[in-house]
């Protein structure tokens, strides 16, 4: 994915403002598979506020690597809200971060568990808490990037105005 200005710039506000909070900031990432980690990273300086992040592609990788109960799996899917919720508790509990952002959703090419590509979570959770739900469209990778650039501005917008 290459990064947008637009992308640099919300990326290198949200470790700034982390940095002069003290706080940290770790991810859970499904459909995005690392993309909002490598925006975040890509930035110098993040290691000052990024603590690590989680791939976890597979339910039974929810379940082990982030405590995501399997019966939020077995009742909403793991494309939902409340797993979106669960992944990014499971991360905070995982890296003892401030916040954590989590991403889960369908990219394509097919639809998954009933739900259309496009269909996507994001939760971010930590001192102030927010989830979103995109319906996105076009291919993979345009749905990919529009999730991650969606988490990444979303952080940023409650970072801005959480006080």
């Amino acid at each position: 994915m290459a990064l947008s200005p637009e992308i640099i710039e919300l990326a290198t506000e949200i470790i700034d403002t982390l940095r002069g909070n003290s706080e940290t900031l770790s991810t859970a990432e499904s459909l995005t598979a690392g993309q909002v980690s490598s925006a975040i990273v890509s930035i110098a300086g993040a290691s000052d506020v990024f603590v690590g992040g989680v791939t976890a592609y597979r339910d039974e990788v929810k379940i082990s690597h982030l405590f995501v109960d399997p019966q939020i799996i077995t009742e909403h899917s793991s494309i939902s809200e409340e797993a979106a919720i669960a992944m990014a508790r499971g991360a905070i509990k995982s890296f003892g971060s401030t916040w954590a952002i989590a991403t889960t959703g369908v990219a394509g090419p097919n639809p998954l568990d009933g739900h259309p590509v496009g269909a996507v979570w994001v939760a971010i959770e930590g001192p102030v808490c927010q989830t979103i739900e995109l319906s996105l469209s076009g291919e993979r990778e345009s749905v990919r990037n529009a999730a991650t650039a969606s988490a990444i501005a979303t952080f940023a917008r409650i970072l801005r105005h959480r006080n």
